[in-house]
C-alpha cells in the first residue's frame, strides 16, 4: 500500500481492490469442464464458456489498470490503541518441572528391544498354550491346530481326534502366524510402554492382554465359528498375560536411550562450541 492512496481529514481512507464475482464464474466453469468428462460433453462446453467469461472478466478487472475503491478509515478515537513493545526475558521451561511434559518420555527403548520382547512373549505364550493342550486335551498339537484353523479350512472341519493329531502344514502355518504377531506386538510394546505415566508393566502384562482377550471373545464367532467350542478362555487369558509379562520384562531390561527432548536447542542443532554441550571424554 503506497502513501499516495491515503487521505487526510474527515475523508481519510485507503484504496483497496474492488470486489468482483468473476473468480467465482471461472471456478464454476472449471468445475463443469471436468464434470463433463464423466457426464456429458455439453456440460464441458458450458463449463468452458463460463470459464472463459470468468477469465476475461477477471483479467479486465486488473489490467491495464487495477479497479479500486476507497475504504474510509475509522476515526482516531475508535481505533485500537497502538501496541507498545515491552522487552522482557523469556522464561525457559525445564522438562519435569511445573507439570511440563510429564507425559512425554525422556528415555525410550530402541526398537530392537521390541523384537526381543516379542520373542520372549512368543516362548512364554507357546509354553502356556501347549501346557493347556497336554493337560486338558492330552495333545501338544491341539492349540497349534486351533490357531491354524483361523486360516486352514480343513482344520475347521476336523473332529476332536484330528485336532489332537500332528499336521505339518498346520504346524508351519501356526508357527509363522504366532511369530509374526508376537514380533509386531513386541514392537508396539517398545513404543507405547515408555509413554505410560505409571506402572507400565501393569498395563503391558495385565490391562492390554485383558483388552485384546475381550476383543477376541467378541469376534471369534466371526473369525473361527467352528472352533469356538474348543477354546478355553481361562487358558487363553493365562497365555495372553504370560506374553505380556514376558515381553514387558524383556523390554524393561534393555538400557533406555535419551530422546532429543532432554537436550538443549544448541545440542539438537548440532552446534559445537565451548559451554554449549558437555565436554566429551577423550579415549585413553
Amino acid at each position: 500500500m503506497s502513501s499516495d492512496t491515503e487521505h487526510s481529514g474527515a475523508h481519510a481512507g485507503i484504496e483497496l481492490p474492488a470486489p468482483t464475482s468473476f473468480p467465482i464464474y471461472f471456478a464454476f466453469g472449471i468445475t463443469l469442464l471436468f464434470a463433463g468428462l464423466v457426464t456429458h460433453e455439453m456440460v464441458s462446453w458450458v463449463g468452458l464458456a463460463a470459464a472463459l467469461v470468468g477469465a476475461v472478466g477477471w483479467w479486465r478487472e486488473v489490467l491495464p489498470l487495477e479497479r479500486e475503491e476507497p475504504v474510509p478509515l475509522q476515526p482516531e478515537s475508535e481505533r485500537a490503541p497502538r501496541i507498545e513493545p515491552r522487552p522482557a526475558a523469556v522464561e525457559h521451561l525445564v522438562a519435569g518441572e511445573g507439570q511440563h511434559r510429564l507425559r512425554l518420555p525422556l528415555e525410550v527403548r530402541p526398537f530392537s528391544s521390541g523384537l526381543r520382547g516379542g520373542a520372549a512373549g512368543f516362548v512364554a505364550m507357546a509354553v502356556v498354550a501347549c501346557g493347556y493342550g497336554l493337560i486338558a486335551q492330552g495333545s501338544l498339537w491341539f492349540p497349534i491346530n486351533l490357531l491354524a484353523g483361523m486360516v486352514l479350512p480343513a482344520v475347521v472341519d476336523a473332529d476332536l481326534e484330528q485336532l489332537r493329531a500332528f499336521h505339518a502344514d498346520a504346524f508351519a502355518l501356526a508357527a509363522l502366524m504366532h511369530a509374526t504377531l508376537s514380533l509386531l506386538v513386541g514392537l508396539v510394546y517398545a513404543a507405547v510402554l515408555p509413554m505410560l505415566p505409571d506402572r507400565p508393566q501393569l498395563f503391558g502384562g495385565i490391562v492390554a492382554p485383558l483388552a485384546w482377550t475381550a476383543v477376541a471373545w467378541s469376534s471369534v464367532w466371526i473369525v473361527n465359528p467352528a472352533l469356538e467350542q474348543y477354546i478355553s478362555w481361562a487358558w487363553f487369558i493365562a497365555s495372553q498375560i504370560a506374553f505380556g509379562l514376558a515381553a514387558g520384562m524383556a523390554i524393561a531390561r534393555v538400557q533406555p536411550v535419551e530422546v532429543y527432548q532432554s537436550l538443549s536447542l544448541a545440542e539438537r542443532a548440532g552446534l559445537e562450541a565451548a559451554g554449549v554441550a558437555q565436554e566429551r571424554e577423550e579415549p585413553e
